[in-house]
């Protein structure tokens, strides 16, 4: 070796040494051990919105907290990511800086990770675009605010409805959990319709019908563009590559001061301690980062009946067995899913068997059928969506052949009249030549 090529590898190493490439801590094998990026407006959010982040850091996150504008700003290095997930709490934040902007953002979101917006009504453009992208508009009005007369928290400040008490959740344990939430959860922010042509989002925490979107400090010459239920206060959005999205209208519904903020709804006279801001936000944090609902597949198997071990190639009715294990991740390992919706399809072009599998309780799903009279390359095929879990697409090719020439049986039924028929030609041909040849 050269003294040159001596010389360049000590600048390669001392480089390396000088600038490590970070990994990600996100495994597929434990899918809440992940590091996440928060970034800020003002860093007193830091604060005042420290029983969130706290909950994040006991379930073993790890928050990197940033300004918005800091100019060091980037989300991954040498083309590999060092955030699995990021939470902008910067709603009046124009631009980002660094290397972070809009496209950074979406791509981030495209390979996989997760997101929390949080808004309010000074959202940026940069925001209302964000939001945008994963199917929410925000109110265009940049003065507007959720309003409601009817069911707005009691407060001192008489005639001030902005501050919305709301308890119209979505009915879903996978996302919000199994214990349910009895307070109303208070919400002060601007307010957000769903993009119909996106049918990947979906409404978490809705206003109530008489809640409407309009600048409370001014009267408007026009009706507003948002009313009553069709508002959507907080949504979610799960991507096709199962990487989930959080936006909310309002950034102090995560605040200390709202989530240690009793409740009373007005016209109603129960009265709360503690308002519900603190379970939303925990439980849907929770199932945003994947420590609820996240799904694998393993241990992928077919074979014939007779046989336990997987064939190359399967004949025209062969009876066969499929099974899989899917697993569920309960925040701290892997727990056996049992539902009864999960079917398999033999698939060529179109589905030729369509079988819901059984379950065993422990995780195995399995099923048998017989191979459709049809050669050809065929697919397994198991395509499972449900309602708040990541999804499953599963697939293996496997060709069928027709029977062999030395396969096929050697005497049909149905054929048994073809088969008198030849004999009995034969045994008239035999009586015509004798009776022919002999008679005189």
């Amino acid at each position: 070796m050269t003294n040159l090529s001596i010389f360049l590898l000590a600048i390669v190493f001392s480089s390396i040494a000088l600038f490590p490439i970070s990994t990600l801590s996100f495994s597929p094998e434990s899918p809440t051990d992940r590091r996440i990026l928060v970034l800020l407006d003002d860093a007193s959010i830091k604060s005042s919105h420290s029983i969130f982040f706290n909950s994040l850091q006991k379930r073993g996150y790890n928050l990197d907290f940033k300004l918005a504008d800091d100019p060091k700003l980037s989300v991954q290095r040498y083309g590999q990511y060092l955030y699995d997930g990021l939470i902008l709490f910067a709603p009046t934040t124009e631009r980002f800086g660094g290397a972070l902007d809009l496209a950074a953002v979406l791509n981030f979101v495209d390979s996989g990770h997760d997101l929390i917006v949080a808004a309010d009504a000074n959202a940026s453009d940069l925001i209302r675009n964000i939001a945008a992208e994963c199917g929410v508009d925000f109110d265009e009005d940049p003065s507007a605010t959720v309003i409601d007369h009817t069911s707005y928290a009691v407060s001192e400040t008489e005639g001030d409805h902005t501050l919305v008490a709301s308890d119209n959740l979505i009915a879903s344990e996978v996302i919000l959990g199994k214990k349910k939430i009895e307070a109303p959860v208070l919400f002060r922010g601007i307010g957000h319709s769903l993009n119909p042509e996106n049918n990947l989002v979906m409404k978490v925490l809705s206003a109530s019908s008489t809640a409407y979107s309009a600048n409370p400090t001014s009267e408007s010459s026009k009706p507003p563009s948002l009313v009553g239920s069709a508002i959507s206060l907080v949504s979610v959005l799960q991507a096709r590559n199962n990487a989930r999205v959080m936006l909310s209208g309002s950034l102090d519904m995560f605040s200390n001061r709202l989530l240690r903020s009793g409740v009373q709804k007005a016209g109603s006279s129960n009265k709360y301690d503690k308002s519900g801001n603190e379970q939303f936000v925990t439980e849907l944090s929770k199932w945003v980062f994947h420590e609820r609902g996240h799904l694998k597949a393993v241990n992928v198997r077919h074979h014939k009946v007779s046989s336990t071990d997987e064939p190359a190639i399967y004949r025209i009715n062969d009876d066969l067995e499929y099974s899989v294990e899917i697993y569920e991740w309960s925040g701290s390992s892997w727990e056996p899913y049992i539902a009864d919706d999960v079917q398999v399809q033999f698939y060529m072009m179109s589905p030729y068997v369509l079988k819901t599998l059984s379950t065993n309780g422990k995780g195995v799903y399995h099923t048998s059928f017989k191979v459709p009279d049809v050669y050809g390359v065929f697919q397994f095929k198991v395509e499972y969506h449900r309602l708040g879990y990541t999804s499953l697409s599963l697939s293996k090719q496997i060709p069928v052949r027709p029977f062999r020439h030395n396969e096929y049986d050697r005497f049909i039924t149905t054929a048994f009249p073809y088969y008198g028929a030849s004999f009995s030609t034969m045994l008239g041909f035999f009586i015509f030549s004798f009776v022919y040849l002999y008679h005189k």
